[in-house]
């Protein structure tokens, strides 16, 4: 009796896992024409409920894909975080009001829309991009991984080292039970308080004699949540320990008397317990409540099967009173328990990486849930795409761990002093040790808010990032440095473009036809790197000189001349008078490229100038770079600062040698 072959075929990336981080790099996939497969267990997208907040630094990736318009077009805006309080009598008080985000840092604030819409412009923008070749394919997980140790050294194009065999779920199989028996959708089986079902789902599958196909891929992306099959098969741990804390969740339209219902409001009872208050669109109201009266049991977790809609609003009351609080229509629950964990590892030899939930867990409302797992794969998916390519060198991918993981780290710690602080029992007086200063929970939000926001984010030197000092000591500890980048870039001449951080964002007008943009608009995920040159003052002879000899050399170069345009895109602002220079005649023909079919380029020099209705927008001035002299500086294809060099002849040199430590020769 012979062997029935399995269906064989072929990809460069396999995704395991389709919810926001999943759907990210599959999003860089079609963006930059990678040949990849996206496969979850489940048998729909979201529908309702799971993660809603958008930090900003989502809203300016979502806005480089070009959808953040249809995400703040639905959205709720959140602008105002009210802090309650019980007075010395004990009775609820609203003690503060902040800004919800750090004023000036951003173009955008924070909103929140459920994950379904989310997932759904991921969908249409895969969708444009692929031209519906890459697809979600649902019912369908991997039940085998076999890799070729002796390949995964080996980066050529002809090599396949991982061997993946993948299962075909039934739609019965692939829809979740819901628990309890209500007919509210809930979460619960998402929830760190339910077991894995994944074994089950493929004994089952099996049990049926369902349908196998054998995939041989190049690299393989686990972002299947926080039991993550794939992290099971590298034999990697999370690492850190549950809380006792169990909160519920409720997206209910609330009926109540309680006066900030629509700001977002972190309550805390004298001795009920805290609440969490995030106004939704659609008059929705999502509350994160904790539940004093549910303790975990010897097995060190909830039971969950006493945790209803109903016990999630008497809690709810209690902590609330003397305000009223009821509904008559709740759209999702969930319940969770407290607990922060991050990955000992994040990839296995530069072939299986790990990305969101499935190598960090938290607390949900400080918003990072779902805004750093895309962000996990944001930083990520360039870098798969630009080696599968063949256009850089494969060691770049050895900075997604010494990047992500140092972030999870931090997350983690911010997150367990933040988590705690909130669920404690506030403290009456000074004299109560045991309790938690309400003053000091101000303080933790008020600082933590540039870390929620996403823009503190600091990589550490490595063949991307031109920094001095060492590399293991600034990232999680994987040493990433390279003998090729013995490079530092020149924090001084751009004081407020710092090297690892995101590229921040002014207003400069259009050269052509003075329309004010935001200079970040410009940095599009199509996985091209940038390189801004800061012209100066080009009226000035001695500039103009400057000027020239920079792109002389620059087109000039045999190592870089191939790459302008095509994996580096040139970006100019000058800062002479707009109305007294000209396109033409003043900038190098490589600063505006002329295509026999469209003409001279018109959008890639911009101006630090006034502008006619929207005032002066200072870019220089905010980026700390010298008017008169400027400088050049390299942005990765994910807006982060790799270098900043002079604007000379001289300057090529940096530029040239930070580029031959990323591309391949």
């Amino acid at each position: 009796m012979t062997v029935k072959e399995l269906p064989e075929s072929r990809c460069d990336v396999l995704i395991v896992g389709a919810g926001p981080a999943g759907m990210m790099l599959a999003t860089w996939m079609a963006r930059c024409g990678i040949n990849a497969r996206i496969v979850d267990k489940r048998s729909t997208k979201i529908f309702n409920g799971q993660a809603d907040g958008l930090q900003s630094r989502s809203l300016e990736i979502f806005d480089s894909f070009g959808f953040a318009d249809r995400a703040l077009k639905e959205a709720n805006h959140m602008l105002e975080m009210c802090m309650w309080n019980p007075g010395e009598d004990g009775t609820l008080r609203r003690s503060d009001r902040v800004p919800d985000a750090i004023v000036g840092l951003s173009r955008f604030t924070q909103i929140v829309l459920h994950q379904g819409r989310i997932e759904r412009f991921f969908l249409d923008n895969i969708k444009k991009h692929s031209k519906d070749s890459l697809r979600i394919e649902r019912a369908v997980l991997p039940e085998s991984l076999s890799i070729s140790e002796d390949l995964c050294d080996d980066h050529s194009p002809e090599t396949y080292p991982l061997k993946v065999q993948l299962r075909h779920l039934t739609e019965e199989e692939a829809t979740p039970a819901q628990s309890n028996g209500e007919t509210i959708q809930d979460g619960l089986f998402r929830s760190n308080l339910a077991e894995d079902d994944t074994d089950d789902l493929i004994a089952h599958s099996r049990a049926n004699a369902g349908s196998t196909e054998v995939v041989k891929a190049k690299y393989m992306v686990g972002c299947d949540g926080a039991h993550s099959w794939t992290r099971r098969q590298l034999g990697f741990e999370l690492e850190g320990e549950p809380t006792d804390f169990i909160w519920g969740v409720l997206d209910i339209i609330p009926i109540t008397d309680f006066p900030d219902i629509r700001e977002r409001c972190a309550v805390h009872s004298a001795s009920s317990g805290s609440m969490m208050v995030i106004p939704r669109e659609n008059k929705l109201v999502r509350l994160y409540i904790q539940l004093t009266e549910i303790k975990p049991d010897a097995s060190g977790r909830a039971d969950r099967s006493q945790i209803t809609p109903d016990t999630i609003i008497k809690a709810a009351q209690k902590i609330i009173a003397p305000y009223q609080l009821t509904y008559k229509y709740c759209d999702w629950w969930t319940a969770y328990q407290i607990g922060q964990r991050v990955g000992t590892n994040f990839d296995y030899k530069n072939r299986v990486f790990l990305a969101g939930d499935a190598v960090h867990t938290h607390s949900p409302k400080a918003g990072q849930g779902m805004n750093v797992s895309m962000q996990d794969a944001y930083n990520l998916g360039w870098k798969l795409a630009l080696v599968v390519k063949g256009v850089a060198q494969p060691s770049i991918l050895s900075t997604y761990q010494s990047e992500r993981r140092r972030i999870a780290q931090d997350l983690i710690n911010f997150d367990h002093k933040f988590s705690r602080l909130f669920s404690g029992r506030p403290a009456k007086d000074i004299l109560d040790e045991s309790g938690v200063s309400m003053t000091e929970f101000k303080d933790a939000f008020v600082k933590g808010n540039m870390f929620a926001s996403g823009l503190s984010v600091d990589y550490g030197s490595s063949m991307l990032v031109a920094k001095g000092g060492d590399a293991a000591e600034q990232g999680d500890g994987t040493d990433v440095s390279s003998s090729k980048t013995q490079i530092a870039g020149n924090q001084e001449l751009a004081k407020n473009i710092k090297l690892g951080m995101r590229f921040p964002s002014y207003k400069v007008l259009n050269q052509s036809d003075a329309r004010p943009w935001h200079f970040q608009e410009w940095f599009k995920s199509d996985g091209r790197f940038r390189l801004v040159v800061f012209a100066g003052n080009v009226l000035s002879t001695a500039q103009k000189d400057r000027l020239d000899a920079f792109c002389g050399k620059l087109t000039a170069s045999a190592f870089l001349a191939p790459h302008i345009h095509k994996d580096i895109d040139v970006l100019t602002c000058h800062s002479a008078k707009r109305i007294e220079t000209e396109l033409l005649r003043d900038f190098p023909e490589v600063l505006h490229p002329f295509d026999d079919k469209t003409g001279w380029d018109y959008n890639s020099v911009f101006v630090d100038d006034l502008s006619y209705h929207e005032g002066h927008g200072e870019a220089y001035k905010n980026y700390g770079v010298d008017q008169e002299r400027g400088c050049v500086v390299i942005t990765r294809p994910d807006q982060y600062v790799g270098f900043i060099g002079e604007l000379d002849g001289e300057g090529v040199k940096g530029v040239e040698t930070y580029f031959q430590g990323v591309f391949v020769s």
